[in-house]
């Protein structure tokens, strides 16, 4: 069965656009023309990712993604005609997935929710420490097939984006993996992100365990990048 993409944007004519290439990567799609329309058409049936446009009537993109949020962990393409770091960035520690701005090129949109859909869909290569399906590290445990992170027991809600984060640093918990190499994990060579929007990913994932007493989920190597820390619960 296709997997199914809502595209929210005022703009019919990018909506269009959009549409039409999705649906010939073979992608099903519905479509919302403002924030509180992209509401009801989740509440009617939640799809597979939206792609949400920041700069809507009635309800903005980041309204929108706020209310999602706080409903469950909804995979989120944002659109916006502004390259606005400020923008990328609130829009990443929101819970958005990815961030692509207008002018765009179709054909990276579709690629950039391929590659938000095959994390969802599950890992590609086999956990490099399982047991039981499941990756533990300390305190932490990570389950690839029901895509649910735990911290002691307790669930933390984390989005495609950073559960493949979290799942790459755990895959290898010596390594030290620069900014670029989580870039490539997440997406594939060639993909430009800044490494802003990495860092607000590490930052909501810190913040999402430091609420359950992971204090030391994630270390920052200086001018390097990050590993998996201890997991023990121990503040930093």
């Amino acid at each position: 069965m296709s997997q199914t993409v809502l595209v929210v944007d005022d703009d019919p004519h990018i909506r269009q656009l959009l549409v039409f290439a999705l649906e010939k990567a073979g992608l099903a799609t519905r479509e919302a023309d403002d924030g509180e329309a992209a509401l009801a058409a989740v509440a009617e049936g939640p799809p597979d990712l939206v792609i949400l446009d920041i700069n809507m009537p009635k309800l903005n993109g980041l309204d929108v993604c706020r209310r999602l949020r706080a409903q469950g962990e909804l995979p989120i393409l944002f659109l916006s005609s502004r390259d606005d770091e400020i923008d990328r960035v609130l829009g990443i520690e929101l819970g958005g997935d990815d961030y692509v701005v207008k002018p765009f090129s179709p054909r990276e949109v579709v690629a950039r929710v391929q590659a938000i859909l095959r994390r969802a869909r599950g890992p590609a290569e086999p956990p490099g420490s399982a047991m039981n399906g499941l990756l533990t590290h300390g305190r932490l445990t990570l389950d690839p097939d029901s895509w649910t992170a735990r911290w002691g027991g307790q669930e933390a809600p984390l989005t495609v984006t950073e559960f493949t984060i979290l799942k790459t640093l755990m895959g290898a918990p010596s390594r030290v993996f620069t900014r670029d190499a989580i870039i490539d994990r997440l997406h594939g060579p060639g993909f430009a992100i800044t490494d802003r929007t990495i860092d607000s990913h590490v930052r909501n994932l810190r913040g999402k365990f430091a609420s359950l007493g992971g204090h030391d989920v994630i270390e920052t190597r200086a001018g390097v990048g990050y590993r998996l820390g201890a997991c023990l619960g121990q503040a930093a």
